[in-house]
């Protein structure tokens, strides 16, 4: 695109930011299964080009800060790659949302975008990327109890707590305002001149609040997860005040490994009231009074698909059989060819092919591109519907 069309108005830049599913840890080798349903099919066109390859965006750049403070970032035009990283600054071999989300946002907005994403898995809300609206975290007396029983050092524990307490919040809003300082440096179509518009902040994250016990002691009742609604707010307002951008737009990418709560089945039962309440403490700031136009929710639960739910089970009783093979007295080459045939017999060449959109656990959406494919072009959608408003 040339310099003249890029400069026509100010960049768009878009902010994602989250834990591991922002990270994102759907392979590439799973987006043959995104072609195998007539509804998604569409959504794989767009990614891919006639001989297969990712399709690389020339007016939609990245940048992504994830890994170790000292680990430079990785930066270059959308393509598939930049999910979860083992080098940060090299390409990887997955994707998380900002692959649609970056194809969809610039097909909405017909001009170049720039995308900065930050990204750590296993972090949480309550301390990694808490806000400094939300105060210093408080230990509640369960906690405390609990500590003294252990014979821990409260005043060690308090400090070291402390310590990690906003740490990956100053990491982000650090790289955020270093990129944001000259966009240049990322965008090579960047017109100075024009400048740029702050059009969005996606929010993927959860899973190390969800499962933490100690933080949300009641979790598994209405309102256990009350607290994390609170600190989302205090991050919300707090986003909008470093950036100096009191209406930014604000997509909560409610967490929702395992599907919709209401079609879990009998081995999911223990965890249905827990995922509930969470996802309802995710949702709940984008009905806030003060959030009512700009912020929204997307339920990521949407995009689950059962069908690798099913196909994952057959695997697993498969895999048992395979095991009990392995331990019997068959020789080698016995065993090799008895399992050859129980896998002939128990899966369908459909089935196989399913097999292959799983690279990864259910906590991470099976690292099924299928999924992570759908909930990006939703995050766009979301926030270009923002935008509009």
């Amino acid at each position: 695109m040339g310099a003249g069309v890029l400069g026509a108005k100010p960049m768009k830049v878009y902010i994602l930011s989250g834990q591991s599913n922002m990270e994102g840890h759907a392979k590439i080798s799973s987006f043959d299964h995104i072609g195998m349903d007539p509804k998604t099919a569409p959504i794989l066109k767009e990614m891919r080009n006639a001989d297969g390859s990712s399709k690389v965006l020339d007016d939609v750049w990245m940048t992504y800060r994830t890994g170790k403070e000292e680990e430079a970032p990785g930066v270059g035009p959308l393509t598939a790659g930049f999910g979860s990283r083992k080098n940060p600054a090299e390409p990887g071999e997955k994707i998380g949302p900002e692959f649609t989300f970056g194809i969809y946002t610039r097909k909405l907005v017909n001009e170049p975008v720039l995308i900065i994403k930050t990204a750590w898995g296993g972090k949480s809300i309550n301390t990694d990327f808490r806000s400094p609206g939300a105060g210093a975290y408080e230990f509640n007396e369960k906690q405390l109890e609990t500590f003294k029983k252990q014979g821990k050092d409260l005043a060690e524990m308090k400090a070291e707590k402390a310590k990690a307490t906003g740490r990956y919040y100053r990491m982000m809003m650090d790289h955020v305002k270093a990129v944001l300082a000259d966009p240049g440096k990322v965008h090579p179509g960047y017109d100075a001149k024009e400048g740029y518009e702050l059009a969005g902040f996606v929010w993927f994250q959860g899973w190390n609040d969800m499962v933490d016990s100690g933080t949300y002691p009641e979790r598994g009742k209405p309102g256990g997860y009350d607290k994390y609604s609170e600190v989302l707010a205090h991050f919300i307002r707090d986003v909008r005040k470093d950036l100096k951008s009191a209406k930014l737009p604000f997509v909560i990418g409610v967490m929702g490994a395992g599907g919709p709560t209401e079609k879990y089945g009998k081995n999911q039962q223990r965890y249905k009231s827990t995922h509930e309440g969470f996802r309802n403490a995710m949702a709940a700031p984008a009905s806030m009074p003060e959030f009512k136009v700009n912020v929204t929710a997307v339920l990521t639960e949407n995009y689950w698909d059962p069908e690798l739910d099913e196909v994952a089970a057959k695997r697993s009783k498969v895999q048992a059989k395979e095991k009990e093979l392995r331990k019997s007295d068959l020789s080698k080459k016995e065993q090799a060819k008895a399992i050859e045939k129980l896998r002939a017999e128990a899966f369908t060449a459909r089935e196989l092919e399913l097999l292959k959109g799983i690279t990864n656990a259910d906590y991470h959406y099976k690292g099924s591109g299928k999924i992570m494919a759908q909930i990006g072009k939703a995050f766009a959608e979301a926030v270009y519907e923002l935008n509009k408003k």
